[in-house]
C-alpha cells in the first residue's frame, strides 16, 4: 500500500447514498423512458436561466465569484434578510457536509429520523459522529421524538426535512416553532427546506436569521430546475454563516451556476408555471395509483409517495417491475416506510409510460 487512510476512513464502507439512473441504465443496457426517481424538475429551468448560462458559457474559463456576491445580494433582497445571513454551497448536499464538518467530531451525537434523507447520515458518519434515529410517526417525521432523543443523548444537531423526503409530508410552521422552543441547550436544528417552493405557505416558518438555534437550507435543484448545476444556500445566524468560510470550497459554486441561479430567482413567473405543472402532475400520479388499487399519500413536494399496501419486499418487486419496463422510480429504504414507492412529477409522456408499465409491474409483484 502506498496510501494510508485514516482509521475513520478505513472503517467506512465505499458506498454512495443513491445509485444514479445513469448507472442503472448502464446496467440494464437501455435508457429509461421516464426518469421519475430523483425528484428533478422535468419541466426544466427558466428560459431566462438558460439564456444566462449561454451568455456565461464563453466566460467559463474564469472561476466563479468565491463570495457569490450578486446571487447572495439577490437572495437577501428576495427574503428580506442581510447578506451576512446567507452562504452558498454545492446544493444542500454540499452545505450539509460543511455544517457537519463544522459541528460534528468523533463521537458527537446527532439526531435524525430513521428513513430520512440519507446523505445527511453519510456526512455524519464521514466525520465520525454518532447517529441516533427515531421512527416516523405514521407518514410524518416525529418532532417530539426528535427533541426527546436529542435531550437524552446531548445532541449537537437535529436534522429535519420539511417538507419531508421520502414521504412528501409536511408539518406546519407552528410545529417547527414548537421544536425550536423545546430544543435542548447547545443543540442546533438543521431545517432542510429543499421543497419549500412547492409547499403550502403554512408549512414554512417566517425567516428570522437572528435566531442562533436554527439553520435553514434551500436549493435551486427542485422547483427552479437546476439540479445539474448544484446551487444551494443556507440561511442562519451571521456568526454561524461566517464559520462556513473556515471549511467551504470557495470556488465550489461555478460561474455558470451563479448566473443561472440569479436569473432563475428573478423569474417568478416561471416558478409559478412550474408550481402549477407540479400540482397537476401530483394529481395525475395520484389518479394512476388509485386506478390500480394503490394509495397515494398527500404531498407537499414534486413527488408522490405511493403506498403499495403490503411490505417492503412487495414494494421492491413493484419497483423492479417498473425499472425493467423503463420507468425509473425510487423507494424509501427503511421499514415500514418501504411499503411505498416514490414517483417524481413528470410530463404527460412520462406519466403515460408510468401508467402503461404499472399494471404489468404489479402483476409481476404477485408472482
Amino acid at each position: 500500500m502506498t496510501h494510508r487512510l485514516t482509521p475513520l476512513a478505513e472503517s467506512l464502507p465505499a458506498s454512495v447514498p443513491f445509485v444514479g439512473p445513469e448507472a442503472q441504465e448502464r446496467s440494464r443496457g437501455a435508457p429509461f423512458a421516464a426518469r421519475l426517481g430523483a425528484n428533478e424538475s422535468v419541466f426544466g429551468p427558466s428560459p431566462r436561466a438558460i439564456e444566462a448560462m449561454e451568455a456565461a458559457a464563453r466566460d467559463a474559463w474564469m472561476y466563479g465569484d468565491p463570495e457569490g456576491h450578486d446571487l447572495k445580494q439577490a437572495l437577501a433582497a428576495h427574503h428580506g434578510i442581510p447578506m451576512t445571513s446567507i452562504v452558498l454551497g454545492e446544493g444542500i448536499d454540499g452545505l450539509l457536509g460543511y455544517l457537519v464538518r463544522l459541528l460534528v467530531g468523533p463521537g458527537d451525537a446527532v439526531v435524525t429520523s430513521a428513513g430520512a434523507y440519507p446523505t445527511f447520515n453519510y456526512h455524519v458518519s464521514g466525520f465520525g459522529g454518532t447517529i441516533h434515529t427515531v421512527p416516523f410517526a405514521g407518514n410524518h417525521e416525529d418532532p417530539e421524538a426528535l427533541i426527546a432523543r436529542a435531550a437524552e443523548v446531548d445532541a449537537k444537531l437535529i436534522y429535519l426535512a420539511n417538507p419531508d423526503n421520502p414521504m412528501g409530508s409536511h408539518h406546519d410552521a407552528s410545529t417547527v416553532q414548537g421544536m425550536l422552543d423545546a430544543l435542548p441547550d447547545g443543540c442546533l436544528l438543521c431545517l432542510d427546506e429543499a421543497y419549500a417552493d412547492l409547499a403550502p405557505p403554512e408549512a414554512i416558518p417566517p425567516i428570522d436569521p437572528a435566531d442562533p438555534r436554527l439553520i435553514r437550507m434551500r436549493t435551486f435543484s427542485k422547483a427552479h430546475g437546476l439540479a445539474g448545476l448544484r446551487v444551494g444556500y443556507a440561511i442562519g445566524h451571521p456568526d454561524l454563516i461566517r464559520a462556513f468560510d473556515k471549511v467551504r470550497n470557495h470556488f465550489g459554486v461555478g460561474r455558470l451556476s451563479q448566473a443561472a441561479a440569479l436569473a432563475a430567482l428573478g423569474d417568478q413567473d416561471w416558478l409559478a408555471n412550474v408550481q402549477a405543472q407540479v400540482a397537476q402532475s401530483r394529481d395525475a400520479i395520484a389518479q394512476i395509483a388509485i386506478a390500480h388499487g394503490l394509495t397515494p399519500l398527500p404531498s407537499a413536494t414534486n413527488f408522490v409517495t405511493v403506498d403499495c399496501g403490503r411490505d417492503g419486499a412487495h414494494a421492491r418487486r413493484v419497483l423492479a417491475g417498473l425499472i425493467a419496463r423503463g420507468v425509473f422510480v425510487r423507494m424509501p429504504g427503511v421499514a415500514p416506510l418501504d411499503r411505498c414507492i416514490r414517483i417524481s412529477c413528470g410530463t404527460r409522456a412520462d406519466l403515460t409510460a408510468l401508467s402503461e408499465a404499472l399494471p404489468a409491474a404489479l402483476k409481476d409483484a404477485e408472482t
